[in-house]
């Protein structure tokens, strides 16, 4: 009987020490739950934050690219910048050369041209010279003889028929003979000019046994003063040439007689000698 009640005694502690148990275990397993759900829920923040951190990881590579990309374009756009930069360099360099070069040459240009008008400005007193000089020689003679002008540079010396010629000859008379040794003292002290020569006649048709035409009249009357002047004068026959022009070249009206004695003419042109000035036009 003791026994019995000492076994249902321990039957009835059994339950308790289950419930007991129970309890003990379910607030364990609400415990271990609660710092589950704690752990998931920081394991999840924490994925979230991971998450969240790659996306800007992610986002700072993105804008490192692009920042690469950027720098790149930038070198890229310096280096062709400093190559043009260069090249303007080049060029500048190059036509400061050529502009150098142009300066050089419109130096020496302008020094030609102020050559050229110091030799011009000497031909010019020459000519004057030469005028004054023909003038003071030829002073004893009258207008009606002969007359003394300058024309483009050349000094013209005309010498009428009347003074020279006889009518249709080409046989010079003593006052002309006289006139062309005036003349020559002034040739053969200025050796440095050109001496011409032209014979001129009126339009009245010449046919004789001595000249076939005007002419013939022309170049033979020129001829005969150029003989003159070297054989009785000894003027250099280098100096001097003579040319005829007939009829062709009037200076007055052949209409008229007093023209026609016009147009019967030996002109002597000089002219100083442009040798030099044409050296400096040839450079």
């Amino acid at each position: 009987m003791y026994l019995c009640k000492k076994n249902y005694e321990a039957m009835k502690k059994i339950p308790f020490i289950a419930l007991t148990g129970l309890l003990i275990v379910s607030s364990t397993s609400c415990v271990t739950k609660k710092k589950f759900l704690i752990a998931e829920n920081g394991r999840i923040e924490a994925l979230s934050r991971g998450d969240n951190l790659q996306g800007q990881l992610n986002e700072c590579h993105n804008e490192m690219e692009k920042m690469r990309g950027e720098i790149d374009y930038l070198q890229q756009d310096t280096t062709q910048k400093a190559n043009s930069i260069r090249h303007y360099q080049q060029l500048l360099t190059s036509n400061m050369s050529e502009q150098e070069k142009l300066n050089a040459l419109l130096g020496e240009k302008l020094q030609t041209i102020q050559d050229l008008q110091g030799m011009i400005d000497q031909q010019n007193a020459k000519v004057q010279n030469l005028l004054n000089s023909v003038k003071d020689a030829l002073l004893g003679f009258t207008s009606d003889e002969l007359t003394v002008r300058e024309q483009n540079g050349k000094v013209y010396v005309a010498m009428s028929d009347k003074l020279l010629f006889q009518s249709g000859s080409a046989k010079l008379d003593k006052r002309g003979e006289e006139a062309l040794g005036k003349l020559a003292e002034v040739l053969n002290k200025q050796t440095e000019i050109d001496v011409y020569i032209e014979g001129h006649t009126d339009n009245k048709p010449i046919h004789t046994s001595q000249f076939k035409d005007n002419w013939d009249l022309s170049v033979i009357r020129a001829t005969s003063v150029v003989r003159i002047l070297i054989e009785k004068y000894q003027v250099n026959p280098l100096q001097i040439q003579p040319c005829g022009r007939g009829e062709f070249m009037p200076v007055a009206d052949n209409e008229s007689a007093e023209g026609r004695a016009k147009n019967r003419r030996t002109e002597i042109i000089m002219a100083p000698k442009l040798d030099k000035l044409f050296q400096m036009l040839q450079k």
